[in-house]
């Protein structure tokens, strides 16, 4: 019997070693590919309101859209602008 555990425990760590390898080569290689079309296919970004609808003027959503970019060094977008 102690010959089938110590067989047991070291197919547990060879089969937890394994999955580990695999999941951090998945979130390398995921990392990688994000970092390529990031720098490579940038997207590139349109603010829209409804100056109408909401009362924003098309001169303030440029300047929130501005005031965006330079706080997230180019990083975030705006989506959408809601007045509240």
């Amino acid at each position: 019997m102690g010959e089938n555990f110590e067989l047991a425990i070291e197919l547990l760590g060879v089969g937890m070693v394994t999955v580990f390898i695999i999941l951090l080569l998945v979130v390398l290689v995921g990392n990688l590919i994000i970092a390529f079309v990031n720098r490579f296919f940038p997207e590139s970004i349109v603010a829209k309101s409804k100056p109408d609808s909401i009362g924003i003027s098309a001169s303030k959503t440029a300047a929130i859209v501005a005031a965006v970019n330079i706080v997230t060094s180019g990083q975030g977008r705006v989506v959408n602008i809601e007045k509240k």
